[in-house]
């Protein structure tokens, strides 16, 4: 008779049911491990065979078979270790089969019998919900798992806890939800002297999560203010830190076993890889804008990334989601970020200062931001010089506004955005809007209309320019609380969409 236990194999973000089959039959000993296993997937039967003999157990001397099924799905992971336990343990009678059949697990043994913590709990506790079972993940994961409360998570510290369980010696409680603990203090936006016109284009950047590109020379404050990003964006909603974090739980970034209500803010450095940013490598694993998902991706000194690079970042943008395609997997990630860009203005960065400049200036600028494609360029909404902010200013400046009293102003432009859209999925901000959304939501005025059309004609805005300056205009309205968009609204966004 064969015996039975669930895991799941992960595909991006879904975790796809997979079937651990066990049967011991009469023949030589053996231990044969079939279903398309990869390298770490074959060397669980040491594993395991280590680890019962470290409960004081001892697998029979007859032929044992475990499958993994669909035999078609690549197998990848130490998370199978725990599954193939309990199948062979139930294969002999050492624990009841009913009880492992209704549960998923994951985990790797360790050859003491310990569970030791595995990636993407998260995900595996939504697929055993959709199923309709129970979850088995090692204790470190269960405060993770447990955030799924459609089902009942079990995380024991060894395999021999989880076996007298089963058998009733000594039951074990259901894990409870954790959070991570808080990262560092967020920084100041009080701390950044000058440079007020940058300053409120990140404000309008946070309130309908338009993607924003800072121009200027070096020790201007763009790096500064771009730190300043995450403490004036509000929580993520509990819908967004549950996807969220399912992703982060794929890539192992999940600390404690808890989420964080944190929007992410990720910051790769300008010789990142397209498989680290985009996604890919072993397993097709999810890069930094998938990482950035509900959050902020910063690209600093914009121009110095590959151009292939920053050419992949334009359909993602768009669309919200990227597709992993390499020879052995095709998988999906959502990547819904806010992108975040600084750069010089041109490779010595004092294009602007005729005594300090190069030889080859005015060309140089030109060339140096010329890397930056116009398609990828056309998608930043907000476009804002950082100039150089003079001494005696940095000296004399009064302290800025705290980013306390700019994030209360997000805050409320995001609930206005948030009860805007509540009944259309997919949409959650202004950024999100478009086509018929957009017109019914605008509701510019008549002065408004005649001023963005008269601009329209005359600087040559694409289509994608003229609806990105009203959902811009729309934002602007939201953090005055004024129902329609006005002319001061769109002559603010054309503002920023022409500065260069």
């Amino acid at each position: 008779m064969v015996a039975r236990a669930y895991t799941v194999a992960f595909q991006g973000v879904e975790a796809r049911l997979v079937e651990v089959q066990c049967a011991i039959s009469a023949g030589l000993p053996a231990f044969n491990l079939v279903g398309l296993p990869d390298k770490a997937v074959t060397e669980a039967k040491e594993r395991v065979r280590a680890a019962m003999t470290a409960m004081g157990l001892a697998l029979p001397a007859k032929r044992i078979t475990v499958n993994l099924s669909p035999a078609d799905l690549p197998k990848e992971g130490s998370h199978f270790d725990l599954p193939i336990a309990l199948a062979v343990l139930a294969a002999m009678e050492v624990a009841p089969r009913d009880a492992i059949e209704r549960n998923v697990a994951l985990g790797e043994l360790s050859l003491d019998g310990s569970l030791v913590p595995v990636i993407g709990a998260l995900p595996a506790a939504v697929a055993a919900a959709e199923a309709d079972c129970g979850l088995i993940c090692p204790a470190p994961c269960g405060p993770e798992a447990a955030w799924v409360g459609a089902v009942q998570v079990i995380a024991p510290k060894s395999l021999l806890a989880l076996v007298n369980h089963f058998t009733g010696r000594a039951a074990l409680a259901p894990a409870q939800p954790g959070l991570a603990p808080p990262g560092v203090a967020p920084r100041d936006l009080a701390d950044v002297k000058g440079q007020e016109k940058a300053k409120r284009a990140l404000e309008i950047a946070a309130a309908g999560r338009h993607h924003l590109l800072m121009v200027g020379p070096p020790g201007s404050g763009k790096s500064m203010l771009a730190a300043r990003m995450p403490g004036i964006l509000p929580p993520l909603e509990p819908a967004e830190a549950l996807e969220t974090s399912m992703i982060h739980s794929l890539a192992g970034l999940l600390a404690e076993g808890g989420i964080s209500r944190e929007r992410p803010f990720r910051t790769p450095h300008h010789t990142a890889s397209m498989a680290a940013i985009v996604g890919g490598g072993k397993g097709a694993k999810p890069g930094e804008i998938s990482l950035a998902h509900h959050g902020v991706l910063f690209l600093d000194e914009l121009p110095e990334f590959p151009r292939a690079v920053l050419e992949t970042l334009r359909q993602p943008i768009e669309t919200g989601d990227v597709v992993v395609a390499r020879a052995n997997a095709h998988v999906r990630y959502p990547c819904r970020f806010m992108l975040l860009a600084a750069a010089n203005p041109c490779r010595c960065g004092h294009l602007a200062d005729a005594a300090r400049a190069c030889a080859r200036s005015p060309d140089c600028g030109a060339d140096y931001l010329g890397r930056i494609s116009g398609p990828l360029m056309d998608r930043f909404d907000l476009r804002v010089e950082a100039p150089q902010v003079a001494v005696e200013d940095l000296a004399e400046a009064a302290p800025g506004e705290p980013s306390a009293a700019v994030a209360a102003r997000v805050a409320r432009a995001r609930e206005t955005q948030r009860t805007r859209y509540a009944d259309i999925p997919g949409v959650s901000v202004n950024a999100d809007a478009e086509g018929d959304l957009l017109d019914a939501v605008a509701e510019t005025t008549e002065d408004a209309r005649r001023l963005l059309s008269d601009v329209a004609r005359k600087f040559g805005l694409s289509a994608r320019g003229y609806h990105r300056v009203i959902r811009v205009a729309r934002t602007i309205a939201d953090l005055e609380d004024s129902a329609p968009v006005e002319r001061r609204h769109v002559a603010e966004a054309v503002g920023y969409r022409l500065a260069f």
